[in-house]
C-alpha cells in the first residue's frame, strides 16, 4: 500500500510540473506575440461610440460639464509634455473606451484639441527643451488638421449664438444700422476709391452754394453767378466693389474730435479746404466757430490780399481745419531780403518752412501741387530752383516735368521719414486735379463750354492712378495716395467756365471748379480714409 500511494504521488507531481512548465511558456509566448490577442474579441464590442454620434446626444448643459473635463485634461497633458513623455500624443488614439465617461471626456478632448494645445505649446516652450517645442509644434499641426472643421464649426455656431443674444437687445433698425456699419469698415480697408462711376442722387448737393458765404469764397460759388445749369450738383461718386460712407458733418467732427486736418498745397487745395469747411457746416453760419489762424502765423502781411491761409476750430469737439497756400510744396528763400523785387531761392529738395514747423500739430495732411509748374508761373513768381542748397546744375532736374516730378518725391520722402516720429499723422498726397480746356490755353482763348454731365464719360475702370508722379512717389511708403485724377476727368461740365466773375473777358476758367461740386467728393473719399 505504501509503495502504491508514492507511485502515485510521484505520477501527480510530475502531471502537476508539467502543467506548469506548459503554461510558463504559454504565457511567456502570449507576451512575445502580440499576434495572437488578435484572436480574442475586443472588449469595447458593446460599450464603443462614434464621437459624432455621442456629440450629438449630448445636451448643452452637459457640453458645459465637459468643458470642465477638458480643461483638467489639458492640465494633465501638459504635465506630461512637460516631463518629456511625448509618446501619448505622437501615437495615434486608438477608438476603444471602457466605459461611456471615458469616451465623453476622449470625444470632448477632441472637441477643444486645438484650444488646449495652444495652452500646451505655451507651457512647453517655457518648461521643455528646444527639440521638444518643436515636436510639440508639429503635433499641434497635425492636431488641427484632423480637427479644424470640426471646431471652426464649433467656433462658428458659438459665435452666431453670442450674436444673436447681443442682437436680440436691439432694434431691428440699430442692428441694420450696426450690420452695415461693419460690413462697411471690412470693405473700406481694400477699397479703390478711385475706381467706380458717377450716379444721379437727387439728395445732393450737401450743401448750399448760395448760402455758404462763410467759408465760400464767391469766386467759386457757381450759385452766385450767371450760371442757370445745375445738375453737376447732383452727382454722387460710388466705388466700383464698395459702398462709401455717407458724408455727415457731426460725424466727421466726432471722428476728428481733438485732432487737427491740415491741407497744404496750390488753389485747388485751398478748394478742397473750403469745400470741407462748407460740408461740416451744412452751409450754414457758424458763429461759434473759432479764428485761430494766429496759432499757426495764417494773418494777413502788410499790403497783402490776403494770408497765406486760414484756420477754424470747431469747440464743441477742439477739431481744427486749416489751409496753408504752398503752389509748389517746397521751401522758398528770399535771396535778398533788402530787395523787394528778389528772386527766391525755389528749394526742390527741402518741404515748405510751414510744414517743418507745425507738422507736430498735425493728425491729418493732405498734400498737392500741379499746376504751376510752367516757365511763366516760374518766372513771374522769381522762383530759380535750388537742389542741395546750391542752385541747380542737373539737366534734368532743369526739365519742368523733371522738377515737378524730383519734388513731389521729396515732398512725399520726406513726410515718410517723419511718420515714426508722429505715430498719429496720417498722411495723404493728392493727386492733380485736371483741366478741361480745348481749343487752347487758359491765356489763349481755351474753353469748357459744356454743361451736360457724364457726356464724356461716367465710369473709371482702371486700377492704376492717372497721376504718375503722384502714384510712383507714394509706392512704398506710408503716405497715402488720394487718387482724385480720372474720377474728375470726365467731369469737364463742372468746372467755372466762362461764369468766372473775376476773370477778363474771353478768358475762361477750366481748371477751378463750381463749389458745391466735384471737390466734395475728394473730401468724402478723404473721409472714408479717416
Amino acid at each position: 500500500m505504501k509503495g502504491t500511494f508514492f507511485r502515485l504521488r510521484g505520477k501527480e507531481l510530475s502531471l502537476i510540473l508539467i502543467v506548469l512548465v506548459c503554461t510558463t511558456i504559454f504565457v511567456w509566448t502570449w507576451d512575445r506575440t502580440p499576434f495572437l490577442a488578435t484572436f480574442l474579441p475586443p472588449k469595447s464590442r458593446f460599450l464603443w461610440l462614434s464621437s459624432d454620434a455621442f456629440t450629438n446626444s449630448v445636451s448643452p448643459e452637459s457640453q458645459i460639464h465637459m468643458n470642465k473635463d477638458i480643461s483638467t485634461s489639458a492640465e494633465n497633458k501638459t504635465v506630461n509634455y512637460q516631463e518629456g513623455q511625448l509618446s501619448n500624443i505622437l501615437a495615434p488614439a486608438g477608438p476603444v473606451a471602457e466605459t461611456i465617461p471615458d469616451k465623453r471626456k476622449e470625444t470632448t478632448e477632441s472637441l477643444a484639441e486645438g484650444q488646449a494645445k495652444d495652452k500646451h505649446v505655451v507651457e512647453a516652450e517655457k518648461n521643455s527643451s528646444a527639440e521638444n517645442s518643436t515636436i510639440l509644434t508639429k503635433t499641434e499641426e497635425n492636431g488641427k488638421k484632423n480637427l479644424g472643421e470640426k471646431n471652426s464649426k464649433l467656433e462658428k455656431e458659438s459665435v452666431d449664438r453670442r450674436s444673436s443674444a447681443d442682437s436680440a437687445n436691439l432694434s431691428s433698425s440699430e442692428r441694420i444700422k450696426a450690420d452695415e456699419n461693419s460690413t462697411m469698415l471690412e470693405q473700406n480697408q481694400a477699397c479703390n476709391y478711385a475706381k467706380g462711376k458717377w450716379v444721379v442722387d437727387d439728395s445732393r448737393p450737401l450743401y448750399s452754394g448760395a448760402h455758404c458765404k462763410q467759408w465760400l469764397s464767391q469766386m467759386w460759388a457757381c450759385r452766385l453767378m450767371q450760371r442757370t445749369d445745375f445738375a453737376y450738383e447732383r452727382l454722387r461718386w460710388q466705388p466700383k466693389d464698395c459702398q462709401m460712407e455717407e458724408f455727415e458733418g457731426s460725424r466727421f467732427l466726432t471722428r476728428m474730435q481733438d485732432r487737427t486736418l491740415a491741407f497744404i498745397g496750390d488753389s485747388l487745395g485751398r478748394q478742397q479746404f473750403q469745400s470741407l469747411m462748407c460740408m461740416v457746416t451744412g452751409g450754414k453760419e457758424r458763429p461759434d466757430v473759432e479764428d485761430v489762424g494766429k496759432e499757426y502765423g495764417l494773418v494777413k502781411p502788410r499790403g497783402a490780399i490776403r494770408p497765406n491761409g486760414w484756420a477754424y476750430r470747431f469747440p464743441s469737439t477742439n477739431t481744427t481745419i486749416l489751409y496753408y497756400w504752398s503752389a509748389c510744396l517746397c521751401d522758398l528763400d528770399p535771396l535778398n531780403i533788402t530787395n523787394p523785387a528778389t528772386e527766391y531761392a525755389m528749394h526742390l529738395d527741402r518741404a515748405p518752412a510751414f510744414l517743418r514747423q507745425y507738422l507736430h500739430k498735425f493728425d491729418v495732411l493732405v498734400l498737392n501741387t500741379g499746376h504751376h509748374w510752367n516757365r511763366g508761373k516760374l518766372k513771374a513768381n522769381r522762383w530759380v530752383m535750388h537742389v542741395g542748397g546750391m542752385p541747380n546744375t542737373n539737366r534734368k532736374i532743369a526739365d519742368i516735368a523733371g522738377a515737378k516730378n524730383f519734388t513731389i518725391h521729396s515732398i512725399v520722402s520726406w513726410v515718410n521719414s517723419q511718420l515714426p516720429e508722429h505715430p498719429r499723422l496720417k498722411a495723404f498726397y493728392r493727386s492733380i486735379s485736371p483741366r478741361h480746356f480745348v481749343n487752347g490755353d487758359w491765356n489763349t482763348g481755351g474753353s469748357c463750354d459744356n454743361t451736360t454731365p457724364m457726356s464724356i464719360g461716367k465710369e473709371v475702370l482702371q486700377d492704376e492712378s492717372s497721376d504718375y508722379s503722384a502714384g510712383s512717389a507714394v509706392k512704398g511708403t506710408g503716405v497715402k495716395l488720394l487718387d482724385i485724377t480720372a474720377l474728375s476727368q470726365v467731369r469737364d461740365e463742372g468746372h467755372i467756365s466762362q461764369y468766372s466773375i473775376t476773370a477778363s473777358r474771353g478768358v475762361q476758367d477750366c481748371l477751378h471748379w463750381c463749389l458745391p461740386g466735384v471737390p466734395d467728393t475728394w473730401n468724402e473719399i478723404l473721409f472714408a480714409q479717416l
